[in-house]
């Protein structure tokens, strides 16, 4: 069974409209990121899932390290109340220092952010009366091996620190290197979980190559983008040839897709299932 999501970025005065029309598309999940400049997650989860009736709502993802425990389980439990049950959970140890910086609050080594979120969650669910369905996202050993014991659905972007360069800098994770970190994940879970991607690009044409040429200029040919596992490239009988090929290597059954794609995405999820009933 797949379930696919779309990312919002922006709220203004198209923002019920836009989460109406993800839901005729056909999409399961409605999330909003957790960044400076992004919309603050709560309320927009909220007027999402105002605005429709069928769609889970979520943060994709919640940075730990910017919230007090106490204060979260309490936004936590309005937002599960509010939305009629419908809120996903997502979170991660933060990864990007400039906000950090500006936000004006600690950054701290890997391990440390780590073990405040395990400890977060230790607390959130004394707190809350039930915990809402669980994604933990990130990339790292620690990171996921705390996603196989705590969570319900592992989050992978497809990203990696670049080597030598400030933290929230990126570079893609190839296909091999996808494979090892869910061979990880499949080492340590004891349990069935479901995977999420968060897909990077969407280019849905015939020949989809210009466009990927002009993505990252110079660091990538198209062939290496077209096998890239973050990124989902061709007609729509492609892309869902791919999609159902991924699934058989990586066992992602829940992809996520950034606004921008939306539209364009749309008829991929016609083709791998029927339209869920308006």
């Amino acid at each position: 069974m797949f379930r696919f999501g779309v990312s919002l970025r922006a709220v203004d005065g198209e923002f019920a409209a836009k989460c109406r029309r993800a839901e005729e598309l056909g999409y399961d999940v409605i999330t909003i990121p957790d960044h400076l400049g992004a919309p603050a997650p709560f309320p927009a989860l909220v007027a999402a899932a105002a605005a429709t009736r069928r769609p889970q709502v979520g943060p994709l993802v919640l940075n730990a390290p910017f919230y007090n425990t106490a204060l979260l389980a309490r936004d936590i439990e309005s937002t599960v109340t509010l939305t009629g049950g419908r809120f996903e959970f997502g979170l991660g140890a933060g990864h990007m220092k400039h906000e950090f910086d500006d936000a004006g609050l600690p950054w701290w080594p890997a391990k440390t952010r780590i073990g405040y979120l395990e400890r977060m969650l230790a607390e959130l669910r004394e707190r809350l009366p039930e915990m809402p369905p669980l994604l933990i996202a990130g990339n790292s050993d620690g990171v996921l091996s705390l996603a196989t014991k705590q969570a319900d659905i592992i989050g992978f972007a497809g990203l990696k620190q670049a080597p030598g360069k400030q933290p929230g800098n990126f570079d893609l994770t190839s296909g091999e290197e996808l494979d090892d970190r869910v061979a990880f994940v499949r080492g340590q879970a004891e349990r069935e979980l479901e995977f999420n991607m968060l897909i990077q690009k969407v280019v849905v044409a015939d020949d989809p190559r210009a466009e990927l040429d002009s993505w990252i200029p110079g660091e990538y040919g198209a062939d290496e983008l077209l096998a890239a596992p973050q990124i989902l490239a061709g007609s729509p009988e492609q892309i869902a040839e791919e999609i159902e090929t991924r699934r058989k290597r990586f066992g992602f059954t829940y992809y996520t897709v950034f606004d921008p794609a939306m539209e364009a995405f749309a008829p991929v999820i016609d083709l791998i299932r029927p339209r869920p009933p308006a």
